[in-house]
């Protein structure tokens, strides 16, 4: 088995990221657990666009993370899917809407 930069068993870590300074640990896990609790979207909802802004910044712990919840959550793999390609939508869209920038340098330099 080859051994890759990103190891799955440190996402069992994660909660340790306060060890060092507990203060700021802790304002951050209090934030991140009421961003997720259910409000005007569904908890089901917001682990989908979890697992596609996961896709999308490509974290692997969140996508194994947000794989797992919304497995649990009863989202479905075509759903998954389906948001998979939302986020590359949008990825591919950002960059080609950053062209507009390289035409814009081309057409100053070019005068």
């Amino acid at each position: 088995m080859s051994k890759t930069y990103y190891d799955p068993a440190d996402l069992r870590k994660f909660g340790k990221i306060s060890d060092w300074n507990e203060e700021l640990g802790t304002k951050f896990f209090d934030y991140y657990n009421s961003v997720f609790k259910e409000g005007a979207l569904s908890e089901r909802e917001k682990s989908l666009i979890a697992l596609a802004v996961a896709h999308t910044i490509q974290c692997p712990y969140c996508i194994d993370a947000y794989t797992g919840d919304g497995l649990q959550r009863g989202i479905t793999k075509e759903e998954m899917m389906e948001a998979l390609h939302v986020s590359g939508a949008i990825r591919g869209g950002a960059s080609l809407v950053h062209g507009v920038q390289m035409m814009n340098k081309v057409n100053k330099l070019e005068g």
